[in-house]
């Protein structure tokens, strides 16, 4: 099995050899997962205003209720659309895939400002989500399999930005528009009709990325294997000359697939529970304790700490790259976890006025959103093959969100169950310690190159 070359000169830059081409393939992804960023917090951030706007006044008496179903609806379309999207990338080129998810969820959420009834939004929210879901996947793996190796991980660490700084511009333009009001009580829907303008930036791919040489030359030479030791050699000469099998069933029969497969998939289910549980509730305790400190402009602070949040999980995927090339993949994941677990209790144990919150909240954003994601930008790439590649990182990203959709609408039951916010954080941000430890099970990958 073919290896990505390594060799890098003991004194060379880490962006030596990058070329234009490389450089535009990092900022068509970058641009596509800023689109996403942006696309994920206007629902949260227009929510209120947009049910006022569209619940009739029965719906109205059951608005938290309405609140969860448009969140929930619209993670599952893009933890659907992100599966198949990825699968679909396998087969038809990482180029095609993202130009369609692209134009797409950019013409779906154009379609959103025009929403009449809230079952009109859900509708055309799980279809945003559905065509939105796949640009990730299909820009991790373009990158991944074009950039060079002392690059590739903190190239992955740059496109991982694009998310933070999609959301901190959506935040940014909100925060204008609600201060505005261009449209009164109808300002919302000017925030999806910006979602559409990535529709333009499908001209933009078509010219300037090319296809994945990478991927082309696994596909012609019918290498099936799910990873690089995945078959002895003569398994793999036999499946040179066989029918192509389905990628995601490649996860789960081969044998060393399916050990990569379920424990990358059990570390993303930690990831997205632990971010849920810290990042959707931590606006809301934030609140909670401006009241209690009977601070001026409560809600304010909600907004504050949401931002501040942000940028620690933007500084996060800035330098995620450099780190886990200096200490390896493996020690990277598993010091991830701790750190996430660790600010999770400072949070909501110790923390108990807002000037201490906006402290804590960028380093908890550093660990539980920066470096609990970015790790999937870079990882499992290198863990499998260029056929299945897609598939693989489309999979365990996807998987996750197809169980986390249900938590938005259960959320008032679990904090009622819990007892309060504090105590339902803390609880489900336990699940990290599974993240410190499983990591150690996985093969370290830190310059051994792709796997053709």
């Amino acid at each position: 099995m073919e290896q990505g070359q390594v060799a890098v000169g003991a004194r060379g830059r880490w962006y030596d050899g990058l070329t234009a081409t490389h450089w535009r393939v990092l900022r068509a992804s970058f641009l596509g997962w800023i689109f996403d960023g942006y696309e994920a917090l206007v629902l949260v951030v227009v929510l209120g205003p947009m049910l006022h706007s569209l619940l009739t006044p029965a719906q109205a008496a059951s608005t938290t209720v309405y609140a969860g179903v448009v969140i929930g609806i619209t993670l599952l379309g893009w933890g659907i659309g992100g599966l198949v999207g990825g699968i679909l990338a396998d087969y038809v080129g990482r180029k095609r895939m993202m130009l369609w998810s692209v134009l797409l969820y950019a013409l779906f959420s154009g379609f959103t400002a025009l929403s009449d009834t809230v079952w009109t939004l859900c509708a055309l929210r799980f279809l945003t989500g559905l065509a939105m879901g796949s640009e990730w996947s299909t820009g991790i793996a373009l990158l991944s399999e074009t950039w060079p190796e002392q690059a590739r991980a903190k190239g992955a660490g740059f496109l991982q930005s694009g998310f933070g700084w999609g959301t901190l511009i959506a935040a940014v333009i909100w925060y204008a528009m609600s201060t505005l009001h261009p449209l009164g009580a109808e300002t919302w829907r000017l925030m999806f009709v910006l979602g559409a303008v990535p529709a333009l930036f499908v001209l933009y791919i078509r010219r300037s990325v090319n296809e994945s040489e990478k991927w082309q030359r696994a596909v012609r030479e019918k290498r099936w294997n799910a990873t690089s030791s995945g078959q002895p050699a003569a398994g793999r000469a036999a499946a040179q000359n066989s029918k192509r099998p389905f990628t995601l069933a490649q996860l789960f029969t081969e044998r060393e697939a399916a050990r990569r497969t379920l424990i990358l998939l059990v570390l993303s289910i930690v990831t997205t529970v632990g971010w849920w549980a810290i990042s959707s509730w931590l606006p809301t305790f934030t609140v909670a304790i401006a009241k209690a400190e009977s601070v001026a402009d409560p809600l304010s602070w909600g907004s504050k700490v949401s931002i501040s949040y942000t940028i620690g999980a933007i500084v996060a995927y800035m330098v995620a790259g450099f780190i886990v090339d200096a200490i390896g993949r493996k020690m990277f994941l598993s010091l991830s976890f701790v750190g996430a677990l660790l600010t999770t209790v400072i949070t909501y144990k110790f923390t108990s006025s807002v000037e201490a919150m906006m402290v804590i909240a960028p380093i908890n954003g550093f660990f539980t959103l920066g470096c609990a994601y970015v790790w999937m930008a870079i990882y499992p790439c290198e863990l499998f093959t260029s056929t299945v590649r897609s598939t693989a990182i489309s999979f365990v990203f996807n998987a996750a969100r197809l169980i986390a959709w249900v938590f938005p609408i259960i959320a008032g039951s679990m904090i009622k169950s819990f007892g309060g916010v504090p105590q339902a954080a803390l609880a489900l941000g336990s699940v990290y310690v599974l993240g410190i430890v499983l990591p150690w099970f996985l093969p370290e990958t830190r310059g051994q190159g792709m796997p053709d």
